[in-house]
């Protein structure tokens, strides 16, 4: 399995980006995907899941404000955004795509997920 994302930048406050994550080699139908984010001496939080059944949750932070969303484009290839809108400064961050086989309610703690993208850093002044 391999995750890439790509998508982020510089961008001012209330402005939009959207994150991609290219997700290939998954072969269990319906993963657990997600988005999470970490800042500089903090723990990676979640911004974002969706279950394989189209359900998701949001961290408290972003409700409102980023939409996550999947698409199966192949068998074992899925591509997975997150749209981000009115952008604050403390989204400012290094965002990571994740997923997870095997469990239909995704969890939101990071250290249960196991396939983790490198990365891709927000920054909003």
């Amino acid at each position: 399995v391999q995750l890439v994302e790509s998508g982020g930048g510089s961008v001012q406050a209330e402005g939009s980006l959207r994150l991609s994550c290219v997700a290939s080699g998954i072969t269990y139908k319906g993963p657990c995907m997600g988005w999470f984010r970490q800042q500089p001496g903090k723990e990676r939080e979640l911004v974002a899941t969706m279950e394989g059944y189209g359900r998701t949750l949001y961290g408290d932070s972003v409700k409102g404000r980023f939409t996550i969303s999947k698409d199966n484009a192949e068998n074992t290839l899925y591509l997975q955004y997150l749209q981000m809108n009115s952008l604050k400064p403390e989204d400012t961050a290094m965002y990571y795509c994740a997923a997870l086989m095997g469990r239909r309610f995704c969890p939101t703690g990071a250290d249960e997920y196991d396939y983790w993208g490198q990365g891709t850093q927000v920054t909003v002044s």
